[in-house]
């Protein structure tokens, strides 16, 4: 794969980002995961537009809006294999149950989960399903919008931080330089007003927030970003922009 195969950049990106079952890629293909960023907001465009789809039959088959949004969340944690959910969790677990960045680090590679990430994964889940529910009515394109801003706000957090990790999933993709982290914001922000309209702004703006916060957080927790804080920056973000989404329908 070289810098300008764009398919293949969106192919290692989904690689990346789900657990469908793809083809291999090649080893040498991963040494452009720093280039291939730009198209997370792309792979996320495609679990959103799944999320939709299971929300739009779930509706069609007369079930309440609720369970409808609870099937359309839980049809794109399938195809990611929860993996951002689980970082969630770890930095809930890391951050606030540790003391030093060593062992703040240490609990976040701890496979098993503590009370603050437990209560983070259950507040978090229902405000994602809870606004889902209020939107959905109104229209499911918030789904595509909510999945691919947020996974754009991935590779600004990565470019923004150092590696807190000698090794991990973040170190081994790389630090992106700004040009496809610029596009893949691009790329998200222009999903989101051709989904949302209008409201996009104040969406875009709320998950803006959600990152500055986080790079703030991770910085002074950890000196900086692994791939659990990166998968606590989609699940926030996108619950930023569920919530606007409901504030302003």
């Amino acid at each position: 794969m070289d810098k300008n195969d764009y398919a293949g950049q969106v192919w290692l990106a989904a690689v990346l980002l789900t657990r469908l079952p793809l083809p291999h890629l090649p080893p040498r293909a991963f040494s452009q995961g720093a280039r291939a960023v730009w198209a997370y907001p792309v792979v996320g465009l495609g679990l959103g537009a799944a999320g939709a789809v299971t929300a739009y039959v779930a509706l069609w088959a007369g079930l309440p809006v609720f369970i409808a949004s609870v099937l359309a969340l839980g049809a794109v944690m399938l195809l990611t294999g929860a993996m951002h959910e689980d970082g969630l969790a770890d930095v809930f677990d890391g951050f606030w149950g540790g003391t030093t960045p060593a062992r703040r680090l240490e609990i976040m590679r701890d496979s098993q989960i503590g009370t603050y990430g437990v209560l983070a994964l259950l507040l978090v889940t229902l405000l994602r399903i809870s606004a889902l529910a209020v939107v959905l009515d109104s229209g499911w394109p918030v789904l595509l919008a909510a999945a691919a801003l947020s996974r754009a706000m991935m590779p600004a957090v990565m470019h923004a931080l150092p590696y807190a990790r000698t090794d991990g999933l973040s170190r081994s993709v790389g630090r992106p330089d700004i040009v496809p982290v610029v596009a893949g914001l691009g790329i998200g922000g222009l999903i989101a007003f051709l989904s949302l309209g209008m409201i996009a702004l104040m969406a875009i703006l709320a998950a803006f927030l959600v990152g500055i916060i986080l790079t703030a957080v991770a910085r002074r927790k950890i000196g900086g970003q692994t791939g659990d804080v990166l998968g606590a920056v989609q699940q926030l973000s996108e619950t930023a922009i569920l919530l606007t989404c409901a504030v302003m329908v």
